[in-house]
Formats: C-alpha cells, structure tokens, sequence
C-alpha cells in the first residue's frame, strides 16, 4: 500500500534524483517514475538514474564563477549530485569533470536503496492526477506527455527549439566603437549598434562562412525554421543576404558620420538591469570557440565576454514568467511543481539545483507550508529570477551567470566583481537557511 503522505516525481534525470533525494531527507516518500529501460529517449542509451547524455562536466569549481557558486551552494544545502561528482572527478584542471559512468552508477544505488524512494520504470503519457507533482522530464519530454502539460498551461507557453543568440556582458563592449538607437529613431535608444564598413562586413563574413559548426546529434533533424534560422546558413544564401537581415543598416544612421553603415548589428538589452546585450538575430550552430573569434571581429565586440553562447537544439521547454511562480509551482496548479530544463535553465548543474529547490518545497506543499525561495543575490535565487521574475518578449533558456545577480552598490574593481558577488551570495545564503530552517 502506498502511503498518503508521498511525492510523485517524473523523470530520473539529474533534477528528479535531486528532487527525490531533498525529499526523501526530510522524511517523506517519494515516488520516482522514470521510462528507462521500457523506452529510451533518442539521447540515452544507459538504464541508469542521472545519465549524462553529453558533456560529463560540470563546470568551473571557481567560487568566484557563477557556475562555481552555485555549486558551493548546492553542497550547503546537501545536494546529492553534488556529492556524486565530488566522489568520481577525473582530472580537468579548473573545472569539475566526473567519470559519467560512475556517476550515474553512485546516484542509482543511493536512490534505489533508499528507503523513502521507490523506483518505478514506466512510462508517464500524461500529467498524473496525483499531488504533489514534480515533473522533472528533461529536454526530450515524450510528445504525449509534452501535449498533457499544453493542455494544462496552453501550447502557446510552450517551446520546443532553441533559437538561442549569444548574450554579452554590457562592461565588455567597447563603447567608442558602438552607438545607441532604434531604427528610424523608433523607441530611443533601445539599442547598441555595431557599425561595418564594407571591408569589415566582407571579413566577418569570410570568418563566419569557414568557421566550425557544431555536429547535428543522431537525435536533431537538420532543417531549421525559416524564422530562426542559424546565421551561417543565411549567409550561405548570398553575400549581401545577412546585410538585408540581421545586419540590415537601413534607419540606423551612425550620429558621428550622419551616414547609414555598409551593415549593422544589433545588440538588445537582454535584462533588468541592463547587464547584458544579445546579439539579434545571431542564433548559431558554430562550435563556441568559434563565435568567440568570429563574433570579436564585429566592431565594439573585439574584447567581448559572453555570458551565453548561441546555438540551435531540441529542447522542450516551458515560458517560465508566464507559467511559474518563483517556488517553481505551476501558477495553473500550485501543487504541482516542474524542475530541470524543462524551467527554462540551461546545464546540468541548472537542471539538478532547479531539482534541489522543486524537491524542498514540493516536501512545503505537501505539509502545507509556504515555500521557500531563496535571495535573488544567491546564485539560486538568481538563477529562478531568470524563469520565473522577468517575463520578456521572447524567453530562453539560460545557464547561470553573473549577468544575472542583482548589481553590487558602489565602484567595484572589476577583477573583484565575482569575489564580491560570491562573498555576499553565501551571507545572503547562510541567513536564508537559517531563516526557513534549512
């Protein structure tokens, strides 16, 4: 018999062992659903919980990284991933790269021998009438499943693509090289424009037509949405196509010269506070050591440091300002919360914090109590403020950066910036915990 006082969680990815673990420590039965070995996704291939279907890093261990913080974060709050990579790193320099093997191996047996957890292998079409809920499904979420959640929280919400431009600290553009403006001087100055002559246009162009694309994976057909299509790919339409696209200098005179540029990018403010630009229109396939040299040779870029990269993937996900409420509970159905990328994060490290936090309050709803949602200065806080605090016009997925905290009061060196971020995201962190008793 299945006790009353339970969890469902769907999915045993990374966010869904983190989910069920937070859960299952606070002294409540979870029941963790994953298809694994009835049905595979195009991605997977081994029958344990926590695959890493990728790139078996984790990341920077910098504490003064944003990556690095959230990691020293999770840990505090006991994150079993954590533990798990900590346990089975290989060498990787400054970063934290695990044997994926063993990895995966160490977070099966901890939640297959749990007492609290029972694992089920089936699976899920549709979003189960059980409550509290946890779906914690991943990029490649089953169609049948994927058309159960529209249903709840309206097809429009949901996203199915990544169309994703690469995103630039705002302190890293080169301000004398750029100038602010809308097209036709529609909307202000809303927009840092980068200026090209045409011998710059036709370098840039040669540079981005010979540079490395990333390999389509087995599971990724290779056509793209004439709306979204990658910029390489327009490029190879012609030589002036980009320059009647993306790079279109029509009504964006340049105020020193009074004359329209031979071509002209567009960088939008791509947060609150103005931290971050995105390229528009500059989703790519290109490998990202490539569109940090091909995109530095756009005037104003040259020492440019991105906060994202651009690419084009599958990935199921939802539009976390309009569907989530920061608790990550869905504002159609409270008691039900979602986790993992299917948030809108991008990475593993995300996907498993997204699940630490969904796994402790879906143990709040449970017991009725409110949720706990930490300080937007903490790397999760921050991280949540991205899904679910900020609509924007079109919402994508995001790794976690400094981009995303709010600002530091008063003149801060700049090589200090991710000290002094870090040093007041564990204070913050430290209060919160004690405050919700964590």
């Amino acid at each position: 018999m299945i006790p009353q006082n339970r969890i469902i969680i769907i999915g045993g990815g990374l966010a869904g062992c983190e989910a069920a673990w937070q859960a299952a420590r606070r002294g409540v039965t979870v029941e963790l659903l994953e298809m694994k070995p009835r049905v595979f996704s195009p991605s997977q291939k081994s029958a344990d919980l926590a695959e890493l279907v990728c790139s078996k890093s984790l990341r920077s261990r910098d504490l003064h990284n944003a990556v690095g913080l959230l990691k020293e974060e999770m840990g505090r709050l006991g994150a079993l991933v954590l533990e798990a990579a900590l346990g089975h790193q290989v060498p990787a320099g400054k970063s934290l790269a695990v044997d994926r093997e063993a990895f995966a191996r160490h977070i099966t047996e901890k939640r297959s021998g749990h007492p609290r957890i029972r694992v089920e292998r089936r699976e899920v079409a549709a979003v189960p009438p059980d409550r509290p809920l946890v779906v914690a499904t991943g990029p490649l979420t089953s169609d049948l499943l994927v058309q159960s959640l529209a249903r709840l929280v309206g097809s429009e919400q949901l996203h199915f693509y990544d169309a994703i431009a690469p995103i630039v600290y705002t302190e890293s553009i080169t301000e004398s090289r750029v100038y602010r403006g809308s097209r036709y001087g529609h909307g202000g100055e809303d927009y840092i424009n980068c200026p090209l002559d045409e011998a710059q246009y036709d370098r840039f162009l040669q540079a981005l037509l010979t540079a490395e694309m990333v390999p389509l994976h087995s599971f990724e057909e290779p056509k793209y949405f004439e709306g979204c299509l990658p910029i390489e790919i327009m490029a190879q339409r012609g030589r002036d196509t980009l320059r009647f696209g993306p790079m279109k200098p029509v009504g964006l005179p340049d105020p020193r010269t009074g004359k329209v540029p031979h071509a002209v990018v567009q960088l939008r403010q791509d947060n609150r506070s103005g931290s971050l630009f995105n390229l528009v229109g500059f989703q790519t396939k290109l490998k990202w050591k490539e569109q940090e040299r091909v995109f530095r040779l756009i005037p104003g870029l040259e020492n440019a440091e991105f906060a994202r990269l651009g690419s084009i993937h599958r990935n199921t996900f939802l539009d976390g300002p309009q569907v989530l409420f920061p608790s990550l509970q869905l504002k159609a159905d409270p008691r039900i919360l979602l986790a993992g990328q299917i948030t809108g994060v991008e990475g593993y490290v995300e996907s498993a914090a997204m699940g630490l936090l969904a796994g402790i309050n879906a143990v709040r709803v449970l017991e009725e109590r409110p949720a706990a949602v930490p300080p937007p200065t903490t790397a999760l806080g921050a991280l949540i403020g991205h899904i679910s605090r900020e609509p924007v016009k079109e919402f994508q997925p995001m790794n976690i950066n400094f981009g995303l905290f709010p600002p530091l009061t008063g003149k801060i060196p700049k090589k200090l910036k991710g000290e002094r971020l870090a040093q007041r995201a564990l204070e913050d962190l430290k209060a919160w915990m004690a405050a919700e008793g964590l």
